[in-house]
């Protein structure tokens, strides 16, 4: 069968091609992706699949039922773009300005409907049933996956799997790991009000961008001289705004940022001393503040026997020439939280651009993937979901 469900794959290939670049000129943000959701539903009721829609917010679950018996597989794409300018000189570039898949998402989206569609022509020898879960809001927390769990899309799964398409890797790429491959995502914001004034008379001030400088400064001090150096973790700060004329002194700035760990007790430490570090140099300035630290995705931890399955399921796609073990990515994934309630893996997918010059690392305003990768895609959780049958 696995050859049939490969072979009707390639058969369909433009049409997931078409479908991809449709979706990639109508992006939608998170949490505003009306109309790719009643595209995703129209699609499945035109094949007779079940399908519910608004699972979880704008979340869609459609279900094929095979004729033997069975485990329940799930299989998960997201579908909402990023606010991102598309500058790429393509036929298929964004129509709606400010808005771009910048992620590969779209194709993440053709590539399960595809999948689906195929594996709806071959249920009857199919064994088991199959859960194809289109989630919307990834890109931004709190995502879509835990309000889609909180509805039930997970219910009566046994497995689950993903992937995403990573257009840094060649095309012909599976990138696998066992344990934690992406970290939690968790965001913050420092507001620092001091005191204001003319900027020739710095002596009756409180310069808030001086203090605010100076917290960009020590907040770095908590990676590299309060964690282990064997535990991976990230602060950035990401946006410094203190806007003033040029002659005046600001009375407030403000900070965001981003912080990446791995491990929930490194995590607790972070923000712990985030409060202890800006507690103190604000004081030193004698400035007050407002920091608020908003927990994100928890970090993506693939399990043992799931991950092997993908390993050797991959094996049997003829374009897949590579499989390689993924150093951990500080990236945010929020399929963590599928992963939190029932076994499964995350993978990437290589879809690196053909041509050098079209490379561009996700999230950029020329951001594009080689269309072939869909395919593998495709190919591989294919195979996945067929052989963890037998496991």
């Amino acid at each position: 069968m696995l050859n049939n469900l490969f072979t009707k794959l390639e058969g369909y290939y433009d049409e997931m091609v078409s479908i991809r670049r449709y979706l990639h000129q109508h992006p939608e943000l998170s949490f505003q992706e009306y109309k790719t959701a009643g595209f995703i539903q129209d699609y499945y009721e035109k094949l007779n699949i079940e399908v519910k829609g608004e699972v979880g917010g704008n979340g869609v679950v459609a279900k094929i039922y095979g004729k033997k018996p069975g485990k329940t597989v799930a299989l998960r794409a997201d579908f909402d773009a990023l606010p991102i300018q598309d500058e790429k000189d393509v036929p298929y570039k964004s129509l709606v300005p400010g808005v771009m898949h910048a992620c590969g998402h779209d194709g993440h989206t053709a590539t399960l409907l595809i999948l689906a569609k195929t594996l709806n022509e071959l249920r009857d020898e199919l064994e088991g049933n199959y859960v194809f879960i289109h989630q919307h809001a990834e890109e931004y927390a709190p995502g879509g996956a835990a309000s889609m769990i909180e509805a039930g899309c997970l219910e009566g799964v046994d497995v689950i799997f993903g992937t995403h398409l990573w257009a840094s890797e060649q095309t012909g790429t599976i990138q696998f790991r066992t344990g934690p491959m992406m970290a939690a995502a968790d965001r913050f914001e420092i507001e620092i009000q001091g005191k204001g004034g003319h900027g020739a008379q710095p002596h009756k001030t409180r310069d808030a961008i001086v203090t605010a400088s100076q917290l960009v400064v020590n907040l770095q001090q908590i990676v590299s001289r309060k964690v282990s150096p064997v535990n991976a973790a990230v602060v950035t700060v990401a946006s410094f705004i203190a806007e003033n004329a040029f002659n005046v002194i600001a009375d407030k700035a403000k900070l965001t940022g981003t912080v990446r760990t791995f491990n929930e007790e490194v995590r607790q430490f972070i923000e712990e001393e985030m409060q202890r570090i800006i507690h103190g140099t604000c004081y030193a300035s004698d400035s007050s503040y407002q920091f608020d630290y908003f927990r994100g995705y928890p970090p993506v931890v693939n399990h043992e026997k799931e991950t092997g399955i993908l390993i050797r399921c991959a094996q049997f796609v003829p374009e897949v020439k590579n499989i390689v073990e993924t150093e951990p990515e500080m990236g945010g994934e929020d399929f963590a939280y599928y992963l939190e309630k029932v076994p499964g893996t995350f993978f990437f997918t290589g879809a690196k651009p053909i041509r050098e010059e079209d490379g561009y690392p996700h999230h950029h305003p020329k951001f594009d993937i080689d269309e072939k990768a869909m395919l593998i895609a495709a190919k591989t959780l294919g195979s996945v979901a067929l052989n963890v049958q037998s496991e």
